[in-house]
């Protein structure tokens, strides 16, 4: 038997695995991952960025998280030699009534302690040349780095520290015992004293089979993305972004100078037809099915209809595409970007309609269920990982440490 298994070998899996190896040398953690690799979904496929937590509303986890995962997470990538750059971001305004939400997020920003900066349109100029704006505020803690790299890493130190990794282990159902669990899969049943799930798109699936109701279900956005081509990367020297709409979840299509030095332009939000669908033609029955039935969609397609309807001629029309893109950067034209990856974003919905804002932990019997970390889940992992394991009980056979 297992003292700890987790459910899921993404970023938020993997940096809780390192969390439990620091807190409980002596106890047994097993890592189980339905993929043939780490950090197959949403980790593998987003944008690369160290958030700075600016967006997040205060006092929440995404706002605390954030924060303090932008710092935990560069002083992650020095220490194990992981390339990372903080390049610092600059969010823009391109219309008179984007100026007081600008503002507003200026203001947020300070409350949650991040260094940020005004900029007047000549001073958003200096720093990004190509630029077309009224207004704009400097975040100065946002960076870029190898999330794929730091997923190795994490894999890495949970094995050195004796615990075990199972790849291509998908859990087909959870049998709830007096001492623990039996997780049932794929590659035979394994036993366990207690059960972290941090199954991403699959989290409330997972969570359902342990017999734990997350009261919200996972509805997949398909974010798809542009490339600059190589010719015209230097219209953008950082990271560039709108002012996002406060009412939609989302931060809108902008510019992120990848570590590789590549620059993805995007994304956007459109609904998918399965839960791991990467390309548009992509479709699961269940999921649909899921989706379509369940009564909080149809509040939240009803709440967000022009919205929705915008991401979507997005998704189909190139040209509506680089036209928000030709918001930033009028320059741009439909040449000089070309089609790159999609990444599938899990949204966890409740039964009223809203959106989930902040990342949902629920507590079961010896089990903890993560079901819902979106972006900026990436930047936070280490954060996350250090709180779910703060709120296990410890395990009576083995003894805490107090290194870090």
């Amino acid at each position: 038997m297992y003292d700890f298994a987790i459910v899921g070998g993404g970023i938020v899996g993997l940096s809780t695995g390192v969390a439990l190896s620091q807190r409980y040398p002596d106890a047994t953690i097993l890592v189980l991952e339905k993929e043939d690799r780490w950090a197959f979904h949403q980790t593998g496929n987003n944008s690369g960025v160290i958030h700075s937590g600016i967006y997040y509303k205060p006092g929440s986890y995404k706002a605390k998280f954030c924060r303090d995962g932008a710092q935990s997470m560069v002083a992650f990538c020095q220490a194990h030699n992981i390339p990372y750059e903080v390049c610092g971001k600059v969010i823009v305004a391109t219309s008179a009534a984007e100026l007081p939400l600008l503002e507003n997020l200026y203001q947020r920003g300070v409350q949650n302690g991040i260094p940020v900066a005004r900029l007047t349109a000549a001073a958003v100029r200096e720093i990004e040349p190509h630029v077309s704006c009224l207004a704009g505020i400097r975040v100065f803690s946002t960076g870029i780095a190898d999330y794929k790299q730091v997923c190795q890493t994490y894999a890495e130190l949970i094995r050195q520290r004796g615990g075990e990794l199972r790849l291509r282990t998908r859990v087909d159902r959870i049998i709830n015992t007096p001492t623990g669990h039996v997780l049932e899969t794929n590659q035979g049943a394994f036993e366990t004293r207690f059960l972290i799930n941090c199954a991403g798109l699959h989290s409330d699936r997972i969570a359902k089979l342990g017999n734990v109701e997350p009261n919200a279900k996972i509805i997949p956005f398909r974010g798809e993305y542009y490339e600059l081509t190589p010719e015209t990367r230097h219209l953008v020297k950082g990271l560039i972004y709108p002012v996002p709409n406060p009412a939609f979840p989302f931060l809108g299509v902008h510019f992120t100078r990848m570590i590789d030095g590549s620059v993805h332009a995007g994304p956007n939000a459109v609904l998918s037809f399965k839960r791991e669908g990467y390309k548009k033609t992509d479709f699961d029955r269940r999921d649909f099915a899921e989706i379509i039935t369940y009564p909080a969609f149809w509040k939240l397609a009803a709440t967000h209809a022009n919205e929705g309807i915008q991401e979507m001629i997005r998704s189909f029309s190139k040209a509506a595409f680089v036209r928000s893109l030709q918001r930033l950067i009028p320059d741009l034209t439909a040449d000089d970007v070309i089609p790159a990856h999609a990444g599938v974003r899990a949204q966890a919905l409740r039964e009223d309609g809203k959106l989930v804002d902040d990342f949902l932990i629920i507590h079961g019997e010896r089990s903890v269920h993560v079901c819902n970390a979106p972006s900026p889940a990436a930047t936070s992992s280490i954060e996350i990982g250090n709180a779910i394991v703060a709120q296990i009980p410890a395990p009576s056979n083995v003894q805490s440490a107090a290194r870090v």
